[in-house]
């Protein structure tokens, strides 16, 4: 945005500059930071109001001060200094909820200053939150400015992952078949979800190599059932064999190979198929975003053809929902956001998003194509002209292959300081897919995932 100003002898009355702005729970995090004002009705990890349920109200000056952005950004612009303001407060706005303020010259003063109309609305059904009137003083010089940089503020880590832990140790401890936990970071995120109450492990392979790396690790091993398996491969069969005997509600990645794991998972004859394709979802807990990121298929469809696509989608629906996304809104990106027969991805994305209208694809709101930038940023979308539900509020990113996926979520691991929670879904029970670099709180979130999301398939079920 480039700010420019406007002196006291270049306006008139009945001028008018308007604002809108998404508001977050994080900004409420800030604010309260920044102003001392620390009332739990404002921030969204606590039941301010007593009344059970926990909401974020927008602080009264939090959405006053969006009228401040409108008068030193746009009109005057930069150089604007307060005389005074007087305000009306006529509803609450809460996180999720996009507000619009605006200001307009009513009176210009013998002084130099000016006197506007000011209000906030909310932009979804128009109501009044705050009204008044403010006099400021005109910037005395014609002043223009390059858009300035102002530094981002992470407000929280895990709390969309602590919220999962808050949702999975209530219901029942899920039975999960641990294959191959042979080395000490594989064991560790077993017995954590299980100290947690999140999974009952048992722990297949090799006994002695767990016992080690229980040793290696500082844990005590010896409580929980280890079933002997002479090889990686009979592991993974096992784990398979226990889901049918119902044994076991889940299966969790160890110290082996992602194929060993899954192959005996995917035999047409004795595995764990259920008619769709195996693929991958990463539950990501970004900064600064106000709700989980759902990433996918990032670990096992290479170059996932139309059919496969749809099962890539309807799989992260159907966690999406599990996880407490009502409705999930489903970005289907590609390079661009307009239909390009030279671009495949963007094909695919639109019949996708076709598919979806038809009923084909169930639960969610998907869009396609739409590039990063429009799909989850709401100013980048309405600049492209983007509209509906899904453009800039997108809660799962389907991108066009493994590649374009995985960098995705690894660019929000290393540069953006998210976690991943990584479970294999489209088999009869999900598989928590971890990595080694992982750390202890996403181990927990993949288990608490896969609980959330088996509770609740099994709920439907029966």
């Amino acid at each position: 945005m480039i700010l420019e100003s406007r002196k006291w002898d270049e306006m008139e009355v009945g001028q008018s500059a308007e604002l809108k702005r998404l508001c977050t729970a994080d900004d409420f995090y800030v604010f309260a930071a920044a102003s001392g004002n620390h009332n739990p009705v404002h921030l969204e990890a606590e039941d301010g109001d007593g009344d059970g349920v926990r909401e974020a109200y927008a602080p009264g000056m939090f959405v006053a001060s969006l009228i401040t952005a409108v008068l030193g950004n746009l009109l005057p612009g930069p150089g604007t200094l307060y005389r005074s303001q007087m305000l009306n407060f006529h509803d609450h706005a809460m996180a999720g909820q996009e507000l619009c303020a605006r200001v307009e010259v009513v009176e210009k003063l013998a002084d130099g200053a000016v006197r506007f109309a000011t209000q906030v609305t909310r932009v979804s059904d128009g109501a009044l939150i705050v009204d008044g009137i403010a006099e400021v003083f005109a910037p005395k010089k014609h002043l223009k400015f390059d858009a300035l940089e102002v530094p981002g503020l992470i407000s929280q880590r895990h709390r969309h992952f602590e919220k999962l832990l808050e949702r999975a140790e209530p219901l029942p401890d899920l039975v999960t078949a641990v294959v191959c936990p042979e080395e000490p970071a594989s064991l560790e995120g077993a017995i954590l979800a299980a100290e947690r109450r999140i999974i009952e492990p048992l722990l297949i392979g090799d006994p002695e190599r767990i016992m080690r790396a229980a040793a290696d690790c500082g844990l005590d091993a010896t409580r929980f059932e280890i079933l002997p398996a002479e090889s990686a491969r009979d592991a993974a069969r096992l784990a398979v064999q226990l889901v049918h005997e119902g044994r076991a509600g889940a299966i969790m990645k160890g110290h082996l190979h992602t194929d060993t794991l899954l192959k005996p998972m995917l035999d047409k004859a004795t595995g764990l198929r259920t008619g769709r394709r195996f693929t991958h979802v990463f539950v990501m807990d970004v900064p600064g975003i106000s709700h989980p990121l759902i990433v996918t298929d990032a670990a096992i469809n290479i170059a996932p053809d139309l059919v496969t696509k749809v099962d890539i989608v309807q799989n992260a629906i159907d966690v999406a929902i599990s996880i407490g996304i009502a409705v999930p809104k489903v970005g289907v990106l590609s390079a661009v956001e307009t239909v390009t027969p030279s671009i495949p991805s963007s094909l695919d994305a639109a019949l996708l998003s076709k598919m979806a209208e038809r009923g084909q694809i169930t639960g969610g709101e998907v869009d396609g194509p739409l590039a990063m930038d429009n799909a989850v940023d709401l100013g980048a979308a309405r600049i492209k002209g983007l509209r509906g539900q899904v453009a800039g509020r997108a809660e799962v990113l389907v991108a066009p292959g493994i590649d374009s996926a995985n960098m995705l979520a690894k660019q929000l691991a290393y540069i953006s300081h998210a976690e991943g929670a990584g479970l294999v879904l489209g088999a009869k029970v999900p598989v928590i897919l971890n990595s080694r670099s992982d750390s202890a709180m996403a181990r927990l979130a993949s288990a608490a995932v896969a609980s959330i999301h088996y509770h609740r398939m099994r709920g439907k079920q029966e």
